[in-house]
């Protein structure tokens, strides 16, 4: 990237009234200079079947092309047009719930073949019409695509040739490898495979979804491919990639496998929603910034955050700033809302953007207009930043299918973001490994959450992490089950034991039971929560132990000595406070150097630029001015040009920032 890109999606299909010159107007007074276009309207680009118009299209390609503005152009491929659904209703998407209905977006079969060839047509001719221009720097294919939970005779006689390849056409061993002999589920004929939406064995209905999630990699790759053949150079592919939503972009995305899916791109892209007002902590920003980043080991896109978002959402005076800084400290190349303007109609009418329905000047305008000039200003200093992180925390799709099958209290993106959030606040910046990765010795520290389901060589893996001096801290329900999601008949946790030091038998549900050791001498009361494994040290020393008459016997958290390295085994959910102090302890082993005296509401966090030059921004994500001690070489503060000397001390406003270049 030569700039950051800083902008928004713009409908302008979507308009009440005429006003494509006065929005460029503003948009170039806010500085933006990038818009989103395309991805959403199928059926104003094809009214009828084979019946083309691109005029919306191309009026704006010629405006952003006048204005200087660059332009992603989106196949619009997510919201199929009402004229293909009447003429072939199995397009629309067969699930456990039934065929769906026509109304909602994303509500196609992604694998009907009359979808692909009407998909691949639309693709074609929007290619030809905007490949070839100027001001078209990329293309983003799809839309937040997932599998949508496709079930349908097609999608389950694919399933069945997809297992046949993975067992070599041996019945009898995948009866064995997903225990069908339970319940009378053995299969005894290719012929007789029943309807997998019925099934009640974890172990193939987790295949299954790990199958529907390969369904997405193959449609977006065949996507790329489609856009490859037109796409200049110097044109990126990209795709906006979502979380699992709890109200907000919250943890890994089940329908879709991101770090394989995303080998099909030149660029990964991100869409980020997060709380706002006094519930914004840039914990979301920060995860779903490092988790992109990591996908390609490079600087992603960020193609949609919220402007003033739900009607609860309107950011504070400074809030809207503070977020576009905490996105670039995460390696952001861009910046852009969804949308430009607020829509008068329709399911997303108070998903509002950077204007109001009014389309008058506002205060989230204004503020976008200072981070534009910000951007236009010091962006040199900013874009491509390099990260060289030395934690990182490993997840696993395959994990998270088989705890929704077997659940505990907690979700698999629960205990993910458990240990994300407790090293954000501790000001530990971290990245993303998945069971694929190949760089595991690069860090001196990785975490694994709730690794239910592995394969024996990702364990394996694992004891060489440890053996060869790195430090290794492994929580609760981790090691259990194979890959397919069947229960070792092994002591637990299996593979991992001796590098552990700790085995298992048993496993319960807390209630009221405390924890204590010496690490827990803090003067505060600590009690397990959701899940806990009753431990047995072998080599370890026990740091915690249950303070509870029936589990006194046991350990809760341990550390172990193993090869040149070291294991940390913590057995049931803790306070953050502890898990604090169990990290601290572990990060100390590992070499790894925390910074001192600031955390949250104080968030630190750094990267290399393109001269060479670390920068370090201090984000202050509290409504009280935060003073910090500035601990790196003497450096420059962008925002104010002013000299900041080694050693330092200075004030942060109320949702404010300083950005620093040593």
């Amino acid at each position: 990237m030569k700039e950051i890109l800083f902008g928004a999606a713009y409908y302008d299909e979507y308009m009440p009234y005429e006003r494509l010159a006065e929005d460029v107007k503003m948009m170039k007074k806010a500085g933006i200079n990038t818009v989103r276009i395309a991805e959403s309207t199928w059926s104003t680009c094809e009214p009828q079947e084979g019946v083309f118009d691109f005029s919306h299209v191309e009026r704006v390609l010629d405006a952003m092309e006048e204005a200087g503005i660059h332009v992603i152009v989106g196949t619009p491929t997510y919201a199929v047009p009402t004229w293909m659904v009447k003429s072939h209703p199995d397009v629309l998407v067969e699930t456990k719930q039934g065929r769906a209905i026509y109304g909602a977006r994303q509500i196609m079969d992604i694998t009907h073949p009359v979808y692909l060839f009407y998909a691949e047509r639309v693709i074609r001719r929007l290619m030809e019409c905007t490949a070839h221009r100027k001001c078209v720097i990329g293309f983003q294919i799809d839309n937040e695509t997932k599998h949508y939970g496709t079930a349908g005779k097609n999608v389950q006689e694919r399933f069945v040739k997809y297992l046949r390849e993975k067992f070599g056409d041996d019945l009898e061993a995948m009866n064995a490898a997903f225990g069908l002999d339970y319940w009378s589920n053995r299969i005894n004929a290719w012929e007789d495979f029943p309807d997998v939406r019925g099934t009640i064995n974890g172990s193939l209905g987790a295949e299954f979804e790990k199958f529907q999630r390969r369904l997405v990699e193959e449609f977006l790759g065949w996507q790329a491919a489609l856009v490859r053949e037109y796409a200049r150079e110097d044109q990126f592919i990209t795709h906006n990639f979502d979380f699992e939503w709890k109200g907000y972009s919250y943890g890994v995305q089940p329908d879709v496998d991101h770090y394989r899916t995303a080998r099909c791109l030149t660029v990964a892209g991100v869409d980020i929603y997060h709380p706002s007002q006094e519930d914004l902590t840039g914990k979301e920003i920060a995860f779903g910034g490092d988790m992109t980043r990591c996908l390609k080991q490079d600087n992603y896109l960020l193609l949609e955050t919220e402007a003033q978002g739900f009607p609860e959402w309107l950011p504070y005076k400074g809030q809207l700033r503070l977020q576009a800084y905490s996105h670039i400290a995460s390696g952001a190349g861009s910046v852009m809302y969804w949308h430009w303007h607020s829509l008068h109609n329709a399911m997303e009418t108070y998903w509002k953007g950077i204007l109001s329905h009014d389309f008058a000047e506002n205060a989230t305008y204004l503020e976008a207009c200072t981070i534009g000039r910000e951007f236009r200003e010091i962006g040199s200093h900013l874009v491509n930043l390099k990260k060289k992180n030395e934690v990182a925390i490993l997840v696993s799709n395959e994990a998270l299918t088989a705890l929704r099958w077997f659940r505990i209290a907690a979700s698999y993106n629960d205990v993910v973001r458990w240990l994300y959030d407790a090293l954000y606040q501790r000001n530990v910046e971290c990245d993303f490994l998945w069971p694929e990765s190949e760089n595991f010795d690069r860090y001196k520290m990785i975490l694994v959450p709730a690794l239910y389901a592995a394969p024996d060589s990702l364990l394996q893996k694992l004891n060489r992490y440890v053996e060869n001096g790195g430090t290794l801290v492994v929580t609760f329900k981790s090691a259990f089950a194979d890959e397919n999601v069947k229960v070792s008949h092994a002591v637990q946790p299996r593979l991992l034991r001796d590098c552990m030091g700790v085995h298992y038998h048993q496993f319960t549900i807390p209630k009221h039971v405390m924890l204590s050791g010496e690490i827990t001498e803090d003067g505060a009361a600590h009690e397990a929560a959701v899940f806990m494994e009753l431990l047995l040290p072998d080599t370890a020393q026990t740091l915690v132990s249950y303070d509870h008459d029936n589990w006194k016997e046991y350990a809760a958290v341990t550390r172990n000595a193993f090869g040149q390295g070291y294991a940390y085994y913590i057995a049931c959910m803790t306070d953050e406070q502890l898990l604090t102090r169990i990290l601290g302890k572990a990060l100390a082993d590992a070499g790894v150097s925390v910074p001192a005296g600031e955390g949250f509401p104080v968030i630190l966090r750094k990267g290399v630029n393109d001269l060479g030059k670390t920068v370090y921004f201090y984000l202050n994500y509290s409504g009280t001015a935060q003073k910090v001690r500035y601990g790196y070489g003497d450096g420059t503060d962008l925002l104010s040009g002013e000299t900041v000397k080694a050693g330092e001390r200075f004030a942060i406003p109320a949702w404010d920032l300083r950005v620093i270049e040593a």
